[in-house]
């Protein structure tokens, strides 16, 4: 199951390491993004989509298609959201979604977003080991 995250209460922390692009479709602060190579957009990381399996950051801000979006690529960042610490989190099945690692299911890639460094503070480092369950 996703991890609920108050997209209003999505925050960077100062040891974040920012990016900035286009949408290339409708993105909520919150979920995880990655860089389309064919657009140079920014769209939906999806663990069950092909071509989507890829995460380079998580989105900082709201965007429709061709508005500006931030994103952290590494650093802390709050979620709002209830998280467990020490517990790690992964890419799931829903786009942009994030879960914990007992939701990854057979077909899915390992692609780990981060480890929680509280109830609230997700340490965003993003490790793809081309791995698929």
């Amino acid at each position: 199951m996703d991890i609920s995250i108050t997209s209003s209460a999505v925050v960077a922390g100062s040891n974040a390491t920012r990016d900035i692009g286009t949408a290339g479709e409708t993105i909520v602060a919150g979920k995880a993004i990655y860089l389309d190579a064919a657009t140079s957009k920014w769209m939906l990381s999806d663990n069950n989509g092909t071509g989507t399996r890829q995460v380079h950051g998580i989105a900082l801000n709201g965007a429709s298609l061709n508005q500006p979006v931030s994103m952290i690529k590494s650093g802390d960042l709050t979620v709002g959201s209830v998280l467990t610490a020490g517990t790690d989190y992964w890419l799931s099945a829903t786009a942009g979604g994030i879960c914990p690692r007992a939701d990854l299911a057979t077909g899915m890639d390992t692609i780990q977003i981060g480890v929680a460094k509280s109830a609230t503070v997700l340490t965003v480092a993003v490790v793809d080991p081309g791995v698929t369950l």
